[in-house]
């Protein structure tokens, strides 16, 4: 038998596999292999196959968005529908972190092109191109900014957006400038990825510092208030609220209701199509004010010559003009006033910085807002009140010796404890019966009718009948007008001052109540309510400044409707009496100046002592009949049949008589002389 051949190393493929089986580190490393590339396969099959339906969703709703539709906010307009406020599109910029470049560089070069062209800075600690910080108010009102006077850079707000929501867009600019604009928008995608340019509606005011006192602006919701009105469904970043007159008190109708799409966008949020049926957002409805423009315009006028004569030279005043028989308010001036359309267009912090530190506050109404001693033109209510509650007849006369002197309590034996009261008048008026009591406003003989005379054995009305009264006529209570910050007044009990003062109540209170005086708050319109009920014989309406009410289509849903408060107990023989009285003020008495030719009117001087804040400031307060005064006069017209009421309200402007009782006669000589009859409201 022949010798076996001895075996050789196998070659080739057979010699590599033999290797391998030979060496187990190698047999482990292909099982990892093996084992990774079948489980990832297994992964691809369940993606591919058994998931397909979930991520295929999932990927349709990354492309697909809810986009919320912002309602056109509605109109307002004047009497005879004049247009107060317009809607105007206007251009901002907005951006979406999470589309911009990943790359640190690219993003950089992007926000700072875009910082330039919006003339922002581009970080805290680079200054803005041309350092205004104007653009930044708006954020710096609303809390989202720190206090130190740098505002927050392009860069950091787009930091803190990522953060929170990457794919929200960031509003960085409103009211850009339609070249600005076109060019950014241009850009996107491109030289702006990321950056959008929307188009959105601003508020534009045509008679600007001539209503808006009334009209009010617009602002940015609160950071500290975002939450609450994201429930309400306002979109905290967009949408703008009243932040005075109608449009804040009227939020609710002229907001509209909001709409919403769903739509396909691209890789860089484009629309590509809409998907499904859009909800078109319902427009806000359209509130029509009482005010008569012209005659508006001719109140404005007249007090601001009133308030500028040289022997007036006031800085703050007030007209309104009602109608007694419904309590439409027809014109309301409050001065110093500002112009609306600064907050429209963006006001710049030296400007509002001068509003506010303004001391006699342009951007407050003082119409509803202040809270003043009325002096005499309060007379009305003690006169009316004694005759209803009998201490007064048509035939009771009472005597103004210029002086009177009340005795003090705690020590009736000591003269030099006794308190003197004086009539303006110091040799004093006489005898006088109520009606002439009014004409030539006797603070004497109103001395008696609240708190009576010892001497003269005339017990007088007292407190608290007095206050019961004043509460009857609508002191002490907001009136209710449909703007927001009205105040209440005070109408002030023996109660109140103990537990205010820590004082007992004196004769002496009663005597300053009697003239309106001492402790005694009201506002001019409450006062003036008070004049158009004494007007119309009694009945108390609510001042009513909004017509009516219509929908985008112009159908009316809320019209107008006089709204009675209460009606006056007084007699139709006492309110005659009081009429007497108020006309022979205009004819014979203390008013003289407020006549006009061919009409009746009625009217009530007002001279009142005060020492508030800004006469503090200004070293004018003295000391007793040396204090400075306010100014006022309330009329009526005709009287016979009154179809218009009017006050005037002058602060710090001496005399009633003087400086207050000609404005009034300006606004009524144009009122029943400037116009035709059929032209009257």
């Amino acid at each position: 038998m022949a010798p076996r051949a001895p075996q050789l190393p196998p070659r080739g493929l057979a010699r590599r596999l033999a290797l391998l089986i030979a060496s187990p580190r190698l047999v482990l490393l292909a099982c990892v292999f093996l084992t990774v590339l079948g489980l990832f396969g297994v992964r691809l099959y369940q993606l591919q196959v058994r998931e397909a339906d979930y991520w295929m969703a999932q990927a349709q709703e990354q492309r697909a968005r809810l986009v919320r539709l912002p309602a056109p906010r509605g109109l307002i307009y004047g009497r005879d529908g004049e247009l107060l406020v317009r809607n105007v599109p206007a251009f901002q910029v907005a951006v979406i972190p999470a589309l911009l470049p990943e790359e640190d560089l690219e993003r950089e070069a992007v926000l700072r092109r875009l910082a330039a062209l919006l003339d922002l800075p581009y970080t805290r600690s680079e200054p803005a191109p041309s350092a205004n910080p104007g653009r930044w108010l708006e954020r710096r009102l609303t809390g989202s900014l720190p206090q130190p006077d740098a505002p927050p850079g392009l860069r950091e707000m787009v930091e803190k957006a990522e953060r929170i929501a990457p794919y929200e867009p960031l509003v960085v600019a409103r009211k850009v400038d339609r070249e600005i604009a076109l060019i950014i928008a241009q850009g996107e995608g491109l030289t702006f990825p990321g950056v959008r340019v929307g188009v959105v509606s601003r508020r534009q005011y045509p008679y600007g510092s001539l209503v808006a006192q009334l009209v009010g602006y617009l602002g940015a919701i609160p950071a500290a208030e975002a939450e609450a009105y994201a429930d309400q469904g306002y979109d905290p970043t967009t949408d703008r609220i009243g932040y005075a007159g109608i449009e804040a008190s009227f939020e609710d109708w002229l907001k509209g209701k909001p709409g919403q799409r769903f739509q396909e966008e691209d890789v860089v949020g484009r629309l590509v199509r809409v998907l499904g049926e859009e909800q078109p957002p319902v427009p806000g409805h359209n509130v029509y004010l009482t005010i008569d423009l012209k005659l508006q315009q001719v109140v404005q006028d007249a007090l601001w010559r009133g308030m500028t004569r040289p022997n007036v030279n006031s800085r703050r005043g007030v007209v309104i003009v009602m109608n007694p028989q419904t309590g439409e308010v027809l014109a309301m001036v409050s001065l110093p006033t500002y112009d609306n359309n600064l907050f429209a267009q963006g006001i710049s912090p030296e400007v509002l910085q001068r509003l506010q530190d303004d001391p006699h506050r342009p951007l407050l109404n003082h119409a509803v807002f202040d809270e003043l001693p009325p002096g005499s033109i309060f007379k009305i209510i003690p006169a009316a009140a004694a005759l209803q509650e009998g201490v007064l007849t048509s035939r009771t006369r009472l005597h103004c010796p210029g002086t009177i002197v009340v005795p003090n309590k705690y020590y009736p034996n000591d003269p030099g404890r006794a308190q003197p009261f004086h009539c303006w008048l110091r040799s004093g008026h006489g005898w006088l019966d109520i009606v002439h009591g009014l004409a030539h406003s006797c603070d004497i003989f109103f001395y008696q009718v609240g708190g009576g005379l010892e001497e003269a054995d005339f017990e007088g009305l007292g407190l608290e009948r007095m206050t019961d009264y004043a509460r009857l006529f609508g002191l002490g209570e907001p009136t209710g007008i449909e703007l927001p910050l009205e105040a209440a007044g005070l109408v002030p009990t023996a109660r109140w001052k103990r537990l205010t003062i820590g004082e007992n109540w004196s004769t002496g209170d009663t005597y300053n109540l009697s003239i309106g005086q001492g402790y005694l708050l009201v506002t001019p319109l409450q006062m003036l309510n008070m004049m158009a009920a004494t007007a119309n014989g009694g009945i108390l309406y609510r001042p009513q400044i909004v017509h009516h009410i219509t929908d985008a289509g112009g159908n009316v849903v809320q019209p107008f409707r006089p709204e009675i408060i209460r009606t006056l107990p007084i007699s139709p023989e006492n309110w005659t009496l009081i009429h007497e009285g108020l006309e022979g003020a205009v004819a014979y008495g203390t008013a003289t100046r407020g006549q006009v030719d061919g009409v009746r009117v009625a009217g009530k001087t007002g001279t009142a002592q005060f020492c508030d804040d800004i006469a503090q400031q200004m070293g004018i307060c003295g000391t007793g009949l040396a204090q400075p005064t306010h100014a006022w006069f309330i009329a009526f017209a005709p009287v016979e049949a009154p179809e218009i009421a009017v006050i005037v309200f002058i602060y710090n402007g001496g005399e009633g008589s003087v400086a207050a009782v000609p404005v009034a006669q300006e606004v009524l000589d144009w009122y029943f002389h400037g116009r035709s009859t059929a032209a009257r409201p």
